[in-house]
Parts: structure tokens; sequence; C-alpha cells
């Protein structure tokens, strides 16, 4: 299957490559609809419209424990493109990106794309952090940071700079379960929408610790 989303590191560690391709034309973001319900009858999901309105992803979770250990992202054809696995036995809550279902369950399953971490803190900061996203290549330096408010569908994931690579933004007058996912194309739409699975599993009401963040 082609790659379908570029290299989380590189896209973390990407200095001067924008200089040289100053005179290019920028090419605009994705904006994707996002439908928090599955199309399958009696399932817990995501639907995912392209700007043309066309199927783009889809999320479909037979199971509707309060706590899954693994979510699958998959295409307009059912093809699974990341899978999404809770680590369990970590301090905070933490959850493994893996690229086309290479989860746990395989032999020797490959490094993640990235590994996404709650954020922990009693002192509240000025951005309102949400969680830490970690690259394989630069465990021990964060890759990018979720700020905002999932709840309010008002939140951005930004790079090491500060420039902002994807944003879940509130569609007028349709409630919180369909919003907008406006994605920078140094990102990639199925990371962007990785991205959202995790932050709907750990606020989004659906996971055992949402209780506890029903304003974040």
């Amino acid at each position: 299957m082609a790659k379908v989303y570029p290299n989380s590191a590189a896209v973390a560690a990407e200095p001067a490559t924008r200089a040289a391709a100053g005179d290019q034309q920028p090419e605009p973001p994705t904006v994707l609809t996002v439908w928090r319900k599955s199309l399958l009858f009696n399932c817990d999901g995501f639907t995912v419209y392209d700007a043309r309105g066309d199927l783009a992803f889809r999320v479909d979770c037979y199971a509707t424990s309060r706590r899954r250990a693994e979510v699958a992202l998959m295409d307009a054809a059912g093809a699974p493109l990341l899978t999404l696995h809770r680590k369990r036995l970590s301090l905070a809550e933490r959850w493994l990106i893996y690229e086309d279902g290479a989860g746990t369950t395989q032999p020797q399953p490959r490094r993640p794309l990235l590994s996404v971490h709650r954020h922990v803190g009693l002192r509240a900061s000025g951005g309102k952090t949400l969680a830490h996203v970690f690259a394989p290549s630069s465990a021990a330096q964060e890759a990018f940071v979720v700020e905002g408010s999932y709840g309010r569908r008002d939140c951005a994931v930004r790079d090491a700079r500060g420039d902002v690579m994807a944003e879940v933004r509130r569609k007028e007058a349709v409630g919180d379960d369909v919003f907008r996912l406006v994605v920078s194309p140094r990102f990639g739409a199925p990371l962007a929408m990785g991205l959202v699975i995790v932050l709907d599993e750990m606020f989004g009401g659906r996971s055992s610790w949402s209780w506890l963040h029903r304003a974040c």
C-alpha cells in the first residue's frame, strides 16, 4: 500500500526546506468533515468526508468497552491505514500509532509512527496543553503538542516551531458530533485523523478517563 502521510519525524525536524520552496505556490490545507458516528449499526466510531463530500476515512468499533485497547483507522474501502494501541501500565494515558495495522499482533512489530501522551499537570498553562506527541527518532524531545479544548472542538496540533499542523474546528449549528479537521499538507490527513481518535479516547466521553476531563 502506498504511504499516505509524510514521515512524522521528518515533519518534526524539517528546518530549511521551506526556504528552498519559497517561490512555489503553497499547497492548500486538506479540509475534512468529521462525523463522530460509525456508518454501521450499533457501532461506535467516525465517518470522515473530504471537501467533495466523498467518504475519506472510517472507524468502526464493534466493542463498546470504556477502555478500548486498540482502534483502527480505515480508508473508504475498509482497508486499514493506522492502528492505534493503548499502552497499558503507563503513568499517564498513552497511545501508540502504528502504520497499516502493524501493532502488537505482528511477530516483530514495527516502531510506532507517533507516541501520544496525555498531559499531566496541576498548573494550567496559558495554551491549555492536552497532549504531547513524540516521534520514535526523538523520544526524549516532543515533536508536536496538542493545545486547546477537544471538548469544545477547538484545538490545534503544533510542531516544535509553533506552526499549526492540524486543527479541530467547530462546525456551526450542528452540535459537537460534527466538526472540521483542517490539515497542513506537511502533516497528512490520516495521521491527523489518528490524533483525533486518540483525543476522543482521552477526552471525548467514551473512555473511563473522560469523566475527569469533560471540559478539556
